[in-house]
């Protein structure tokens, strides 16, 4: 098996980026101040690019940009701008969420080379097809990716996977959940988190309020080797926001496995930097048990002893040897109950101080150990370069790295009394000035005297000019004019309703979104033009599920990428979803220019930014249920000899606020939630979209849809969502 694949470490800081070449990483990846799907992370600015990538391509590492956030109309020449500044200085690829931008980004500097963000959800062929076709070299697969799917896509593009690090609840791109019930975007890069929050589910067994919606952290561990040979090119550790220590332990951790060691020294320090809720092998290979972390939120460290109180003080037997600045988590039964540090050091053990009130056998688990974290940081992966030295008397010094000479402009004197030795030479060419080089020095000298600040200059100037040769400056690209696509306003009156039964209902757009995808028998009912829904996950075997179905429709309403190149291939309509993200001029024109006969607008966006955007084919979502997340897992553990089976659940926050939870079966079940509050806003001039999905009003409210505010005496708390505030 060729474990020839690429490990792409994360970067929030410079600290982190160095952090995580030294430990070994190919490739490492960061954000900019703008842009970035990562905003509260440290960041660089384009001024830090250059030396960030010439220090990186020193070392053999490449460097990737994200600029993975959604842009929206007024923002595309800073976008194009700023893609072109980052790629002068010397990145090695760009990585985009809108792939319609991207495209034109593409075919205006060919030169650069893009690679689509998990932001835009590729998960099957139908997506990577579309990439491709767009320039893109490589996608970044959705989280949710199964295994099969990953080697079809692999035998047609580049593919990167993740393997470590925080999962998004969410199927990635399509989480509208801190954006509508926290006022935070995260296709902005400012998601609070809101699964990271406490929920109770009405269901028998999950009442309780817990962390209903936390995963655990990634960790694929030792199948890492399963995804290099399903044809991945890069496994991917996630953690932008993390620091560096976490960030060296993972890419140890999995350079040693790639190594075909057993990581066990790596993987303590991986989970002592930071480990939320236990680590899970993730969707890739089906769910598994340890895929939610429903009793603890945050890092959990690693169990090192229980508790034992004493007279004086929490003791902790333990083989851990702790030491001050140490931390630790203390569990019971499961659940936290606060924080704890070390105190002092007793035989066979440690005291702890913890301002919570302990009992005997409470779990103790290292959060912070110091050791181990310096452990991390101490591996200095570097080039080993070899170097032959010359130094005689009466010749210029010179010398060899490989293919490479570099002669000094003086000759050396000859010695009077102590000529140079090969040691010394050597020793002063070890010194690199902080260069990630290993120098394996061999000297030549012959009755030569240099003095020493002459030869610490001509070392200096040495490695100037191999960083030179080792990374060399990019050809700078002149900017170049993009034309600006061309938006005609146009009155949309139309009306389309998603619904999950059409009996009785009458629209010029009916969108049939299944209970179950294996009956499909309500599709006959009411008057409209049909189409089929499907969500933004879709495989092969969802593929072969419902395609005896596909003939009954005049067309597709996707949630993905992915429903361009299905629709071609089945001669269907495409309705392009909110699920597209259609935020600017470029993806309204893309969306359209693929073959999207009609499209919705982005739900994030205030009434007046989608007018400007409301030309042919153009609908805005006016009314009813407002989707927020999809879930590609089962909420309730697969608990399935239990599961009541219901089609729609109440999910309730801390403050009491309640969200539809709804469960529908596609080759098993998938979950969606609903925003706390019902949607009526309208722009005055895109043609109407109405959700009753999921809402308590129904069919009811399809009459409004071009006038909502009408039918708020049917409709509790609505809200006007981003009508008037834009939070993109």
């Amino acid at each position: 098996m060729n474990l020839n694949c690429e490990i792409l470490a994360p970067a929030g800081d410079e600290q982190s980026a160095r952090a995580a070449i030294f430990a070994g990483a190919d490739a490492i990846y960061l954000g900019l101040k703008e842009f970035s799907a990562r905003a509260s992370a440290e960041n660089f600015g384009v001024s830090d690019l250059a030396r960030i990538a010439e220090f990186a391509h020193v070392a053999g590492a490449k460097v990737y940009v994200a600029l993975n956030t959604l842009v929206k109309d007024g923002e595309t020449d800073a976008f194009f701008s700023l893609a072109l500044s980052a790629w002068n200085a010397g990145v090695d690829a760009i990585l985009i969420q809108d792939i319609f931008l991207g495209k034109k980004l593409k075919e205006t500097y060919p030169e650069m080379v893009l690679h689509l963000s998990t932001q835009a959800g590729c998960c099957n062929v139908y997506g990577a097809l579309l990439a491709k076709e767009y320039g893109f070299s490589r996608v970044v697969l959705a989280r949710e990716t199964p295994l099969s799917e990953i080697v079809k896509i692999s035998a047609m593009i580049e593919t990167e996977v993740f393997v470590q690090g925080a999962l998004c609840t969410c199927f990635s791109g399509q989480c509208y959940l801190s954006s509508f019930a926290g006022n935070n975007s995260g296709n902005r890069g400012r998601c609070k988190q809101p699964c990271r929050k406490q929920y109770s589910i009405d269901r028998a067994g999950f009442s309780e309020s817990a962390y209903a919606l936390s995963l655990s952290d990634l960790c694929v561990g030792a199948r890492a080797k399963e995804l290099v040979a399903a044809g991945a090119r890069s496994l991917k550790i996630e953690g932008r926001m993390r620091r560096p220590e976490y960030v060296a332990a993972a890419v140890s951790y999995y350079r040693e496995l790639l190594s075909d060691g057993d990581g066990k020294q790596e993987f303590t320090r991986l989970k002592r930097a930071y480990n939320r809720g236990g680590y899970t092998h993730g969707l890739a290979f089906g769910q598994d048990k340890k895929l939610l972390s429903r009793e603890v939120q945050g890092h959990i460290g690693e169990d090192v002893g229980a508790v034992s109180v004493k007279k004086d003080g929490y003791f902790c037997e333990s083989a851990f040897a702790a030491r001050a600045g140490d931390g630790f988590k203390i569990l019971r039964g499961g659940r936290e109950v606060g924080g704890a540090a070390f105190a002092r050091s007793y035989g066979r053990g440690f005291y702890l101080s913890s301002s919570a009130k302990l009992l005997a056998g409470d779990r103790v688990r290292v959060t912070t150990d110091t050791a181990a974290n310096a452990a991390a940081l101490s591996v200095k992966n570097t080039r080993k370069i070899p170097l032959e030295i010359t130094v005689k008397a009466g010749e210029k010094p010179r010398v060899v790295c490989g293919d490479f000479t570099y002669t000094g402009d003086f000759a050396c004197e000859a010695a009077q009394r102590a000529p140079l030795t090969a040691a010394e030479i050597e020793a002063c060419f070890m010194k690199t000035d902080g260069l990630p080089l290993s120098p394996e020095c061999k000297a030549i000298t012959e009755g030569a005297f240099v003095p020493r600040s002459q030869l610490n200059a001509f070392r200096r100037a040495f490695y100037g000019e191999l960083v030179k040769r080792l990374a060399p400056p990019r050809e700078k690209i002149e900017a170049r004019a993009i034309p600006r696509k061309t938006i005609i306003p146009e009155r949309g009156a139309k009306t389309a309703v998603i619904a999950s039964d059409l009996k009785g209902l009458k629209a010029d757009v009916l969108i049939f979104k299944p209970r179950d995808y294996a009956d499909l028998s309500g599709a006959e009912e009411g008057e409209g033009e049909k189409f089929l829904y499907l969500p933004p996950l879709f495989t092969e075997e969802d593929e072969a599920f419902v395609f005896p179905a596909l003939s009954r429709f005049r067309g597709i309403y996707c949630d993905g990428y992915y429903g361009v190149k299905f629709a071609e291939k089945y001669n269907l309509k495409l309705f392009a979803g909110t699920g597209f993200n259609l935020v600017n001029r470029y993806a309204v024109a893309g969306a359209s220019e693929a073959g999207a006969e009609y499209f919705v607008l982005s739900k994030e966006l205030s009434s007046a930014e989608q007018r400007a955007l409301s030309g042919k084919g153009a609908f805005a979502l006016t009314l009813g249920s407002v989707k927020v997340m999809d879930l590609c897992y089962c909420p309730f553990q697969k608990t399935c000899p239990a599961c009541d089976k219901r089609e729609l659940y109440v999910l309730t926050d801390e403050g009491g606020r309640e969200f539809p939870l709804r469960r529908y079966r596609l080759n098993g079940c998938r979950f969606e939630v609903y925003n706390c509050a019902p949607l009526a806003a309208y722009n005055g001039l895109s043609s109407a979209l109405v959700e009753i999905t999921a809402g308590k009003a129904g069919k009811e409210l399809v009459p409004f849809a071009h006038n909502p505010e009408n039918a708020l005496p049917r409709l509790k708390g609505a809200t006007k969502g981003h009508a008037e505030r834009s939070l993109l």
